[in-house]
């Protein structure tokens, strides 16, 4: 720990007193997050704040990929209306955060060049701020239009309105306009003072990563209660994410199928990812794996039988997902939809800070499992799939590739299992958190880094608790992708990112 400046820490581990982060003045803070980002190997995976009553409490941490550690840095200030100097300005990747910050709290970040609402939460500083006087970005011009698209979509499909200036067919500029939920999901994790709440709730952060997210959850609450889970388990709950990966990335090549209209691999894949979730239910009742994972233990332990059929079931998957993926990827009238369309360029994804999938496309090794591990992965060897290119070709065949990887991992993590002790324990909801204290748990879900923090206070409830979904990072990358791109290519390039609405709206 560097006494003067932040906390070191690694995801998952033990939290460690609030009062051990140096609370340095905003000048400084401002250096060292500058010093920090400035170097490739770091990304900020949190950045946020939180009323003490009498003053606003920052906390930002900054996840180093090459030696495993998170630097926690804090500083405060009044809640009297002085602005702050924008760190977006030298750090474009921060812009995210501070535009959240300020819709919360009304801090104004001098010099922010883009300071607009981000979900307009019911608690907001401005309740002038409404959905109706958006200040979307204008550019006057005789030949360009503007083409609305949602917030109610054609598909069954969550609010979000995407506003595109156009020049004929061309797109020269993409706003996306999302927050018409206001669900408050931060606020209640952090009132609930029962665990069972908890983790329902942050299963359903996103419908579609209930395990990504009620893991970093639980890995979080295991965390501030200073206890570490049997090896067992922690295999089990990799092998549930993996197999959540498996079923998304193939549930997503059917869509862009579908976008493309190539109907054999629409609904092959359909019936891929159908075999995969309903392998997932047989393990714990639930297609999305709802209920599996819990704090201390687990109510659907693995088994002998089970991870045969898991083994069996995906074996078939991936042969089958194996022929219709080289068809999809040879056959000239899907790659002249999918090659050179939508590309996000490796500097691009560096300035907004895009993490998981989005990232690994652009040749950028931002993988969780690797190089922040947690769970079984720490014991575990995980070689990232990357690619370069950037395009709805990448994206698509990212996912094609994980799917193999994902299932080798699976095949390793069972042979893991089967040596290790089958203890695993029932969920304990009435873990004890430690006091003052705060920590920092991540996961990599399907679409990227998933990250909670919290923290404790005196009696060791929870006062405060922060949830970054990857989408937060990633929808930037999608406004970026379509650029003069065609008008015609925006959904196939929205279903190459599928990018989470909910998971943004907390």
């Amino acid at each position: 720990m560097n006494q003067h400046t932040y906390t070191e820490v690694n995801n998952g581990s033990a939290p460690v007193p609030v009062r051990s982060t140096p609370v340095l003045s905003y000048g400084h803070f401002y250096d060292e997050v500058t010093k920090l980002l400035g170097s490739a190997s770091n990304h900020c995976i949190s950045y946020y704040c939180h009323d003490l009553s009498d003053r606003l409490k920052f906390i930002c941490c900054i996840a180093d990929d090459e030696t495993g550690s998170i630097k926690v840095l804090s500083h405060e200030k009044k809640a009297d209306g002085t602005p702050l100097r924008s760190l977006t300005v030298d750090c474009p990747s921060v812009h995210i955060f501070e535009r959240e910050i300020h819709e919360n709290f009304g801090v104004v970040f001098e010099g922010h060049p883009w300071l607009k609402p981000v979900r307009y939460p019911h608690d907001r500083a401005d309740r002038l701020s409404v959905m109706d006087n958006y200040p979307f970005y204008i550019i006057d011009g005789e030949e360009l239009h503007e083409v609305g698209v949602g917030p109610v979509h054609a598909g069954v499909i969550e609010p979000g309105h995407f506003r595109f200036i156009c020049n004929g067919e061309k797109v020269l500029h993409l706003e996306i306009q999302l927050g018409y939920q206001h669900r408050g999901v931060e606020r209640m994790l952090a009132e609930k003072s029962e665990a069972l709440q908890r983790c329902i709730l942050a299963e359903n952060i996103a419908g579609d990563t209930a395990t990504g997210h009620n893991l970093a959850h639980v890995q979080l609450i295991e965390s501030l209660a200073g206890i570490e889970v049997y090896e067992a388990l922690q295999i089990e709950r990799c092998i549930a994410l993996e197999m959540e990966r498996i079923a998304v990335h193939i549930g997503d090549t059917a869509a862009l199928c579908g976008d493309v209209a190539y109907q054999l691999g629409q609904v092959t894949c359909e019936a891929l990812r159908t075999m995969v979730i309903n392998t997932t239910q047989s393990w714990c009742g639930n297609r999305f794996g709802k209920g599996l994972i819990r704090p201390g233990g687990s109510n659907y332990p693995l088994t002998g039988e089970m991870a045969d059929e898991i083994l069996g079931n995906l074996a078939d998957v991936e042969r089958r997902y194996s022929n219709v993926t080289d068809c999809i990827y040879s056959l000239p009238s899907v790659l002249g939809r999918f090659e050179d369309i939508g590309t996000v360029t490796r500097q691009q994804a560096t300035e907004i800070g895009a993490v998981g999938m989005t990232a690994r496309t652009c040749g950028i090794m931002r993988d969780t499992r690797k190089t922040h591990p947690f769970q079984h992965y720490k014991n575990f060897q995980i070689d990232p799939v990357t690619l370069e290119t950037g395009d709805v070709l990448a994206r698509g065949m990212l996912r094609a590739l994980e799917v193999k990887a994902s299932a080798g991992i699976i095949r390793g993590l069972i042979d893991a299992w089967r040596k290790a002790e089958k203890t695993v324990g029932k969920p304990d909801y009435d873990l004890r958190l430690i006091p003052d204290s705060f920590a920092v748990s991540m996961t990599e879900g399907w679409r990227g880094e998933i990250c909670h923090t919290a923290v404790t206070d005196s009696m060791g409830n929870i006062s405060h608790y922060k949830v970054k979904d990857p989408s937060l990072h990633n929808w930037l990358a999608l406004a970026l992708a379509v650029r003069n791109q065609e008008i015609s290519d925006f959904p196939v390039c929205n279903k190459s990112f599928n990018l989470s609405y909910c998971g943004h709206d907390l």
